[in-house]
């Protein structure tokens, strides 16, 4: 299981506009992925750590977190998102 980050594509950051907005300070917390989730990162920066690695997440990343992830993010600035979950 592994978290896949890459640059978006026109369609996918005109998708991903529409969807919701989370956003959350320098910070570090735990989380599960109980739903795959889809996220276009718009500003900020995070370290995600999980059994698989450590992946850095940038402003204008497209990330697929899978179902069933466990992790820890160290917010590292301000990060704010567009995201849906399937």
């Amino acid at each position: 299981m592994s978290i896949i980050v890459r640059k978006p594509t026109e369609a996918e950051k005109n998708d991903m506009a529409s969807k919701s907005v989370w956003g959350c300070g320098v910070s570090e917390f735990n989380w599960h992925y109980d739903s795959e989730e889809t996220a276009l990162i718009t500003e900020g920066e995070v370290e995600v750590s999980y059994d698989g690695g450590n992946v850095s997440i940038v402003a204008g990343d497209y990330v697929v977190f899978p179902k069933g992830l466990s992790c820890v993010w160290k917010v590292t600035k301000p990060i704010k998102k567009h995201y849906v979950f399937k």
